[in-house]
């Protein structure tokens, strides 16, 4: 059988297949090169700032530094606030050999709590190793010379120094200058809201309270930073920029320590709170509330014991009753009352009155006592304020109606917020009609009107008010508003505050106000005066108002018993005074809740601190000498 041709390779072909073949990996491959070479143009060019960014953001860390909080001064130049150094023991696990036993020979050399050391070690499993993490804080000065000496035992251990506020007279300021403490929820809420959040990336205090909130943009100062290169752990490699922060500015306080210290002296064992403030520029000298409580614990970090025994005080030291306490301000405003009689026709300063036992509603059966059961017989308004009659005013309250009371009230700060320089304060209530149908639902009574017509039923004030009101009064009708802040510590020397003015109350005639006040005069002065047993031997000449405020009602035909009544249900003392008289240079309100009798229990207060104003040799003849 014949064998079949073998066919032969064509190897023309096969080349021809084989350069197409090469040809066409060929320009895959360029095109392939095209689009590798589109593609590093446009991230080495078009996104180089970008990805030049993104990769310091890995490279360098931006990390902020706090900056130093401002001081706080009195009037005087005495440091009421300031930072102190606060030592804390910190450990670099990464530089600790044994890093349980370190921390065991630390809590035993140093008798610390055991506690500690599960909080310590909870932290070193959230944070990295190279970076030191505190075991204790507020290490005492003996604590702090023990671990120096034995320091070369702990390796990775070290003491670092941090800046805490304090406030050496402890409870003494803390109504005024309120206290700092760690930064919660809330406050990285309100800071963001406001803005301010990356000003405060390094800083873990914030004001609170007093004026430490009041003037935390002051006194809190401006961040800083510092550019860090770290490494892909996060390890600082070096600095590469510094920017310092800006400190705080120091402020100085109108606050005279020396009145403050006499006014918590006075007040001592007591509920109330006392005001002194300057009539013509409203620069507020004192401002104690009492019972107060120690600021320092909260800086740090109170416990909750100690904090519950603060909220749970039946004579609840966290209020400010300064400018948060409301009461009845009974017949301190009674001056007042007699001006507004004055401009509105009421009475002239010699129209006779006839005070009997009580007041009446003609066609009513009611009767409004007067604080004297047989009355006072026949006065004019000096006599009025000096004696303070109630039915005087009783009268005069039903004769010009609520809206006239509350109209002209207003005007001298009631029912409104002072303007002061805390944001701890309460308005108070200046009763109107349109307020107590908001209020009660009800419509307003002619009754209602007579209890206000002596600074009862439903109006109530602050002792700052009623400051500020014996200010404007004395003033004649200028009104200012009460402040703290004396001025700020700028670059070239003190920076003071602008007096902050309302409008004014101007009257028909100016003599109107000389007829308050020379009742307030005869107050301390007169032979019938309310007050003139606590100013008897006075070197100067003052003007005052007492006040004694019910704290129940009591029945018709029921007689007040201080001493068979529970002491919670005992009257308010209150008592406003000025002098000198002739030139007022301050004015003075002291209420002392549940004390009784104004003028035998709150004008002495306010007369032991008019003699401290007024009299300085008295004053210095009181401090301690060197041999005590």
């Amino acid at each position: 059988m014949a064998k079949g041709r073998v066919k032969m390779r064509d190897h023309g072909a096969e080349s021809s297949l084989f350069w197409r073949r090469a040809l066409i990996s060929f320009m895959g491959i360029v095109l392939l090169m095209g689009v590798l070479l589109a593609n590093l143009y446009h991230l080495q060019v078009n996104e180089h700032q970008t990805y030049q960014t993104r990769s310091n953001d890995n490279r360098i860390k931006v990390v902020p530094i706090a900056p130093t909080r401002g001081l706080i001064y009195d009037r005087n130049g005495v440091l009421l606030a300031e930072n102190r150094p606060i030592y804390s023991l910190e450990i670099t696990p990464e530089q600790a050999r044994d890093l349980e036993g370190t921390v065991d020979s630390l809590i035993a050399l140093l008798e610390l709590d055991p506690e500690i050391k599960e909080r310590f070690l909870a932290d070193v499993r959230r944070q990295r190793r190279f970076n030191p993490i505190v075991l204790v804080s507020r290490l005492t000065e003996a604590q702090v010379a023990l671990f120096s000496i034995n320091q070369h035992k702990f390796p990775g251990a070290s003491i670092e120094a941090y800046l805490k506020r304090f406030y050496p007279y402890g409870a003494t300021f803390t109504h005024v200058i309120g206290y700092v403490a760690r930064i919660n929820d809330r406050d990285v809420e309100r800071l963001r809201e406001e803005n301010k959040l990356a000003n405060y990336a390094a800083t873990r205090d914030i004001g609170k309270l007093g004026v430490e909130r009041y003037y935390e943009d002051l006194l809190h100062g401006q961040a800083g930073y510092q550019e860090v290169e770290v490494n892909n752990r996060g390890r600082v490699i070096r600095t590469l920029k510094y920017q310092p922060p800006v400190p705080g500015s120091d402020i100085y306080l109108n606050i005279d320590i020396g009145l403050q210290q006499k006014a918590q002296k006075l007040m001592a064992d007591r509920r109330g709170a006392a005001v002194i403030m300057t009539p013509q520029d409203g620069k507020v000298l004192a401002l104690v509330s009492s019972p107060s409580y120690d600021p320092n614990p909260f800086v740090h970090g109170i416990s909750g014991p100690e904090y519950r025994a603060l909220l749970n005080d039946p004579n609840r030291p966290l209020i400010n009753r300064a400018s948060q306490g409301i009461y009845a301000p009974a017949s301190t405003v009674k001056p007042m009352l007699s001006v507004m009689g004055l401009n509105e026709g009421a009475f002239t300063a010699g129209t006779r009155f006839f005070g009997g036992p009580h007041f009446q509603i003609p066609n009513t059966s009611r009767k409004f006592r007067d604080w004297r059961r047989w009355g006072h017989g026949w006065m004019d308004v000096y006599r009025a304020i000096e004696i303070s009659a109630d039915t005087f005013y009783y009268d005069l309250a039903y004769r010009l109606g609520i809206d006239t009371l509350h109209d002209y009230m207003t005007r001298f700060g009631f029912g409104q917020f002072s303007g002061i320089d805390l944001h701890e304060e309460a308005s108070g209530i200046m009763p109107s009609r349109g307020w107590k149908q908001a209020r009660h639902k009800q419509p307003w009574y002619q009754g209602d009107t007579i209890s206000v017509g002596i600074g009862q039923g439903y109006w109530t004030a602050t002792p700052l008010q009623l400051a500020r009101a014996t200010a404007i009064m004395v003033d004649r009708g200028e009104t200012v508003h009460p402040r703290l802040l004396h001025g700020i510590k700028g670059p070239d020397g003190m920076i003071p505050m602008p007096i902050s003015k309302g409008e004014p109350i101007l009257l028909k005639q100016d003599s109107f106000w000389d007829v308050g006040l020379a009742g307030m005069f005869r107050v301390v002065h007169g032979s019938e005066g309310t007050a003139r047993r606590a100013f008897l031997d006075s070197p100067y000449k003052a003007g005052g108002k007492s006040g004694t405020a019910q704290v129940f009602s009591l029945a018709e035909n029921q007689q007040y018993d201080h001493d068979n009544t529970k002491e919670h249900l005992r009257d308010n003392a209150l008592f406003v005074a000025f002098a000198p008289y002739e030139h007022p240079e301050v004015v003075v309100s002291v209420v002392l809740e549940n004390a009784g009798g104004g003028s035998s229990n709150a004008a002495p207060v306010a007369r032991a601190l008019l003699d401290l104003y007024m009299l300085p040799a008295l004053a210095k003849n009181e401090e301690p000498s060197e041999d005590e």
